[in-house]
Formats: C-alpha cells, sequence, structure tokens
C-alpha cells in the first residue's frame, strides 16, 4: 500500500509538472487579421516591385535581425496589435503567403500606396487602396475554396479584424507635391478631405460585399510633425508644420463621421476609428512621460536634424533608438509603433478610439 501510494504520488507531481511547462496557448481573439495599408504597415510587400519605397536593406529591421521590408527598426504598430490579439505570428504579406497560411489573416499594405490611384507615383510601383482590396478578393476565392463553402467563408471572414490605414500618402505624396501633382490647386483642404472620404467608402463597401465586418479605420497621423515636414517646412526645425496637420484633421473629421453613418448604414458590421494623431500628439507633447528624449529628429537619414531622406543602405542608425520617437523621416520606431498600438488595442483616453477600442471589436 506504502509502496502504491509513493508511486501515485511520484505520477501527481510529474503530471502537475509537465501541466506547468507545457500549457496549451489560447487561441487567437479573432481567427484572422487582415491589413490594409501604406508604408506604415508595409511588411514585405513592395519588396518585390520595381519602386524607390523599399525596406529590405539594412539599417531597416535591425532590431528584427534582419531587414523585412518594414520602415522601422523593428516591429510596426500591426505586428504589435496581432500579438495583443494573440497570433503566434505577424500576419504574412500578401507577396509571400501561401496555402492555409491565409486562414490566419494576410497583410496586403504597400508603401507609397494611397486612396487616390495616383498617389505615390512618383516614387514608382506601389499597391494602392483599390489593388489591396483586389487582392484581398483573391484570398476570399481562396478561404472559400479551403473550407468549401461561401457560406462558411462568410460566417470565417465575419469574426476577423480588418485594420485600414491610409490617407497619409495622399497628402505627402500627392496634395503637398504641387510639383507633381495639381490637387492642391484643384482642391481646397476641405474639398480633397471629401474626395478621400469619397473614394475611401467605396473600397470600405467593397470589402464589406466580400464578408468583412469588423473593422478598425486608422486615422492619418500627425504629418506635420514628422521630421521630413519638420526639415522642409518648420523655420525653426521644431515647430509642427500647422497648414500639413491642419489639413489631417480635417480628413481625421471626416474619416470620424464616416465610421458614425457606416455604422448606421451597415448594423451587422461594426466600425471603429483610431485616433493615430491624437496619441502620436500626446507622445510628441509629453515625451519623457513616455522615456523618450528626442522628438524632432530621425534615427537615421540624411539632411537637416536627418530628415529630408529615409535611412541609407547600410548607413549606421543612432545606438540610443529607445529614446527616439522617429525613426527616419517619415516612419515611427519600433518603441512609438508599440505604444500607438497598445492605445489602439486598449484606449487609455475616450479620444483614443470611437466608439470602442481594438480589444473591444475583436469580442463582438
Amino acid at each position: 500500500m506504502e509502496s502504491y501510494l509513493r508511486k501515485w504520488c511520484l505520477v501527481s507531481v510529474l503530471v502537475l509538472l509537465l501541466g506547468l511547462g507545457f500549457k496549451a496557448k489560447a487561441d487567437p481573439q479573432v481567427p484572422c487579421y487582415f491589413i490594409f495599408g501604406d508604408s506604415l504597415v508595409d511588411n514585405g510587400n513592395n519588396n518585390r516591385l520595381i519602386s524607390l519605397a523599399r525596406a529590405d536593406y539594412f539599417p531597416y529591421g535591425i532590431d528584427l535581425g534582419r531587414p523585412t521590408g518594414r520602415f522601422s527598426n523593428g516591429k510596426t504598430t500591426v505586428d504589435e496589435i496581432a500579438a495583443l490579439l494573440g497570433f503566434d505570428n505577424y500576419i504574412p504579406a500578401y507577396s509571400s503567403v501561401s496555402g492555409q497560411q491565409i486562414m490566419q489573416g494576410v497583410n496586403y499594405a504597400s508603401a507609397a500606396a494611397g486612396i487616390r490611384e495616383e498617389t505615390g507615383q512618383q516614387l514608382g510601383q506601389r499597391i494602392t487602396f483599390s489593388g489591396q482590396v483586389e487582392n484581398y478578393k483573391n484570398t476570399v476565392s481562396q478561404v472559400v475554396e479551403i473550407l468549401g463553402d461561401e457560406n462558411s467563408a462568410a460566417d470565417y471572414l465575419s469574426k476577423c479584424i480588418y485594420s485600414v490605414g491610409l490617407g497619409s500618402n495622399d497628402y505627402l505624396n500627392n496634395y503637398f507635391m504641387p510639383n507633381f501633382y495639381s490637387t492642391s490647386r484643384q482642391y481646397t483642404p476641405e474639398q480633397y478631405a471629401d474626395d478621400l472620404i469619397s473614394r475611401y467608402t467605396n473600397q470600405l463597401n467593397a470589402l464589406y460585399n466580400y464578408g468583412a465586418r469588423k473593422f478598425a479605420l486608422v486615422g492619418v497621423g500627425a504629418i506635420g510633425c514628422s521630421p521630413n515636414a519638420l526639415a522642409t517646412g518648420s523655420p525653426d526645425g521644431t515647430t509642427c508644420v500647422e497648414r500639413i496637420n491642419s489639413a489631417n484633421r480635417i480628413f481625421n473629421s471626416r474619416l470620424k463621421s464616416m465610421v458614425q453613418q457606416l455604422n448606421n448604414y451597415h448594423p451587422d458590421a461594426k466600425f471603429t476609428y483610431i485616433n493615430a494623431y491624437g496619441v502620436f500628439q500626446d507622445i510628441i507633447a509629453n515625451p519623457s512621460s513616455y522615456g523618450f528624449s528626442v522628438t524632432n529628429a530621425a534615427c537615421c537619414g540624411v539632411g537637416r536634424n536627418q530628415g529630408q531622406l529615409t535611412c541609407l543602405p547600410g548607413e549606421s542608425p543612432c545606438p540610443n533608438r529607445d529614446e527616439f520617437v522617429f525613426w527616419d523621416a517619415f516612419h515611427p520606431t519600433d518603441r512609438a509603433n508599440t505604444l500607438i498600438a497598445q492605445r489602439s488595442y486598449n484606449a487609455q483616453s475616450s479620444d483614443d478610439v470611437y466608439p470602442i477600442d481594438i480589444s473591444t471589436l475583436a469580442q463582438l
């Protein structure tokens, strides 16, 4: 009897230890995560394009161990959001995804892409918003094939989150580039925002018609505070360029209103607005609160405050990257991206999102 008890105790301890060491990982909060956007979230789709808008070279990706096509020293906001949602891996780029991988989502984002078709064309090839939507339609066909019928695919896709963040290039690489584009002569900032929102709405409705039901729409950031804007348009190199930020705020206001209209128009879907502009402005206004010491210069690049061009191939970036808000002339560092993502996922303020944050969206 004593021998039996000893064996039973030993088995119980082994089971407990195994249980502690090999816990089953919980499933992600949503079955899949689809991403549409520009260089802020591109994770390699432009690597195979004939384009100046590429980041598949060192020092990009220095803190990931290699360049991946991300315009950052490390992660982008959607990489962090994917982790917060419980995914084991980053969402794969459309250019490299295959087979069953698509069932956890796809990243369609393309550097230099805009809502308007011509946006970014001076930089070469890019996949516009409409092109990204077409690529998503191809993915839906594959999901239908994998699951066996359209109803099963529709049910599956309705549970996924769709992150859309476009519009930055429609200002950076269109409206505020009069030598290449005529839009600033054709439209007032209000008219231009209305035009962008009209086109944006059409593409969102196309995504809705192909199964999307949970939308997180990311507003345009404070582009007038980027090192590039400071280097080229700020008199003292530190004051944000208001004419750019003012136009960005008009677009964001229209985008927020569009969210309310779409929620009314599609009662079986949920749209939410992510106030990236507000979060970013908070970080820039209170850098020490977030552990940053440099807000008006880039960690790598050339020109005034390293803000006129993106990182050059082989360039040695600053060693104290976590102290910088900006990695290059336009894009945040890994650490800034992480902070923006965390407040998008779990809002710290009622101003961060409208009407709900991404963690709440995932639970619907």
